[in-house]
């Protein structure tokens, strides 16, 4: 079974960091994708990282120079790094994995930046 597991989510004020790590199990990680996609409340679900196999980076315009996604291929972890948040950043995160013909997702944590 797949399974990906985030946490590091919490509240912060705007100007601070967070960390953001997903666990993943039950796939082959170092040959796939990792992302990290996000939704505010109201808002669809939208992509912020990704990184593929090799450990090339891509982000949306909106976080570039502020957010930092990394893999581990040996703890199979990618981790989002977020600098300078701001509320327009609060949603809830979520690790997703492209593997076996299917979308595997995970439970999302919350980000909230608010002073």
């Amino acid at each position: 079974q797949v399974h990906l597991v985030e946490s590091g989510g919490g509240l912060v004020q705007p100007g601070r960091s967070l960390r953001l790590s997903c666990a993943a199990s039950g796939i082959h990680f170092r040959i796939h994708e990792m992302n990290w996609y996000r939704q505010a409340p109201g808002k669809q679900r939208e992509l912020v990282a990704s990184i593929s196999s090799s450990g090339s980076p891509n982000y949306v315009d909106r976080v570039k120079g502020r957010f930092t996604i990394s893999r581990d291929n040996i703890r199979s972890t990618v981790d989002l790094q977020m600098n300078n948040l701001q509320p327009e950043d609060t949603a809830v995160y979520y690790c997703k994995v492209n593997a076996f013909a299917r979308e595997f997702w995970g439970q999302g944590t919350q980000v909230t930046v608010s002073s």
